[in-house]
């Protein structure tokens, strides 16, 4: 029997679909992978993974996060925190942290819980978790928090899910997607300036009024760029990641019915839930980087201005890295290994606190509103887009 060849396409209707079994080849037999057609890398083992997420210096986050942007030869122009390297990471990082403490994440708590309330349906049998309730709630938090305009949220989401769309084959953002990203560029750039004249108690204000004292004494502030570039990544990857989250649970829950009895048993176990979700289907897959320098790493060299995808998804999938790592369990050892789910290092995600906070309500609702559900398995339909992965769908019946 022939061996099929491996091929990893991140762009592909198989990826798309789930890649456990190519993410499993890809860590057996081509942990440092290359693809020639379209002259990438990928790292698919934890401990390859976990180290390129904490060697900024070798891997770089300066070119983007995607393939498109990472295989340029430009750094790219928008100021986004996700998008730099220390000591000027360091530097946003500290400005933005002020309004990402603890205290003030759960201060938002009554204002996430009234907004999933919102958006819960009433007592229904037919529901789809997706398009009926996770695409809509988590948009809504977020631009809440920043101080959108009521009338502008719905659009920023559907700005949003245009520019991250893609085709199964299409490696570069849409024209529909940038024009998406300069509108909503544009209405941030709006809102700050209003902000500028006229503060709120709103997270644009607080970023207009942020200040760090810099190693020479001098203070530093954010400009009106910098304040739209990060709205614009937090809006994108805070509604994301907890649609795909939460989608993805009705789907994971329905083939692990033991698992969701565990939590109607017991609500304690709901944020080690959020945590084994992360690990167990991440709904971002991939960060990209470029490597600044020639990298040897099993046997392979990795040129110097090479996009490397760190395949966290993959990572959190090694069973080097955790017992029984294909089984999907609440109770296990978080101590094991680390969950890349929201990265690693210096570009851990900044919003995943409140990620988790949205993720735990929205599920102890779930749990309320059906404790006893099917998930329609022919009518669910995956997403296609950079980076996440997840369902656009998720039909269930709920049964009473």
């Amino acid at each position: 029997m022939t061996a099929t060849e491996l091929v990893f396409d991140p762009f592909s209707e198989e990826f798309f679909n789930g890649a456990w079994e190519i993410y499993r080849r890809m860590r057996d037999e081509a942990p440092v992978y290359y693809n020639a057609e379209h002259d990438f890398y990928a790292l698919s083992r934890h401990e390859d993974v976990a180290a390129a997420y904490k060697d900024f210096e070798s891997f770089s986050s300066a070119y983007g996060l995607d393939l498109s942007t990472v295989r340029s030869d430009e750094p790219m122009m928008a100021k986004m925190i996700i998008m730099m390297d220390p000591p000027e990471h360091r530097q946003m990082r500290s400005l933005v942290n002020k309004v990402f403490t603890p205290r003030a994440i759960e201060a938002l708590r009554p204002m996430v819980t009234e907004t999933i309330d919102r958006f819960l349906p009433a007592d229904r049998d037919a529901f789809d978790v997706v398009q009926d309730f996770s695409a809509l709630f988590p948009v809504q938090v977020i631009t809440q928090m920043l101080g959108v305009p009521e009338q502008y949220r719905h659009q920023v989401g559907e700005w949003v899910d245009t520019s991250l769309r893609r085709e199964p084959g299409q490696i570069d953002m849409s024209e529909e997607g940038m024009q998406a990203v300069g509108e909503l560029m544009g209405l941030y750039y709006q809102i700050i300036q209003e902000r500028r004249a006229e503060p709120r108690e709103d997270m644009f204000s607080r970023l207009v009024a942020a200040e760090i004292v810099r190693e020479d004494g001098e203070k530093q502030s954010l400009d009106d760029f910098e304040i739209a570039g990060f709205a614009t990544l937090l809006g994108g990857a805070g509604a994301e990641t907890v649609t795909k989250l939460v989608g993805n649970a009705a789907v994971t829950f329905a083939r692990n019915p033991d698992q969701w009895q565990k939590l109607l048993d017991d609500r304690s176990k709901i944020p080690a839930a959020v945590e084994e979700l992360l690990r167990y289907e991440a709904p971002n897959q991939y960060n990209v980087r470029r490597s600044m320098r020639d990298i040897e790493l099993h046997g392979v060299t990795i040129p110097e201005g090479k996009p490397v995808f760190l395949l966290a998804g993959s990572a959190n999938r090694d069973p080097e890295a955790f017992t029984d790592a294909d089984i999907f369990d609440i109770d296990r050892d978080r101590a094991e290994a680390q969950n890349l789910g929201f990265g690693y290092g210096v570009h851990s995600c900044l919003g995943a606190a409140l990620a988790r906070m949205e993720s735990a309500i929205a599920l102890e609702r779930l749990l309320d509103f059906m404790p006893r559900y099917e998930v329609d398995f022919d009518g669910c339909t995956r997403v296609s887009a950079q980076n996440v992965a997840g369902w656009s769908s998720v039909p269930v019946r709920v049964l009473r």
